[in-house]
């Protein structure tokens, strides 16, 4: 399968295409005769605990991460959608490389608390007194 673009991640790092281990096997579904006899569906799996590819700290955030989807450190993604062999591989190494880009990510900077000017405050707050006065009047009451 060489001859392809690499699967970036992020930045400059990419999926190291050694450590990638494919299995593939036949896709549940329509297909006609054909899809009883190819092995369509494509599955990667990616020993994230072992990988030497990622930085350090990338690797300990995805682990964390993706704690659940994992089998003893190894993450896996399957594709069958496509009836081509070729289309599945390449969407599940797409889609591996999207999820490790997700699980990556770095934390999202903390909020700051903003303070509200005051003048604004108190524009809304009578704002919202003229706004009750005026419904108030549209009941009935005190007509009598």
């Amino acid at each position: 399968m060489s001859g392809h673009r690499p699967y970036v991640i992020r930045g400059s790092v990419s999926l190291p295409e050694a450590e990638l281990m494919w299995r593939f096997s036949r896709s549940s579904g329509p297909g006609g005769q054909h899809v009883n006899t190819s092995d369509s569906q494509a599955e990667v799996r990616f020993d994230l605990a072992r990988t030497e590819a990622l930085p350090e700290v990338w690797r300990q955030r995805a682990l964390e991460r993706l704690g659940p989807r994992l089998v003893d450190g190894v993450i896996s993604v399957r594709a069958s959608e496509h009836r081509s062999q070729w289309r599945n591989r390449e969407m599940a190494a797409t889609r591996l490389a999207s999820l490790l880009a997700e699980a990556t990510a770095p934390p999202p900077k903390p909020r700051r608390a903003t303070r509200i000017p005051r003048g604004i405050n108190e524009r809304r707050l009578r704002e919202k007194k003229r706004r009750g006065e005026t419904k108030q009047g549209r009941s009935g009451k005190g007509w009598t």
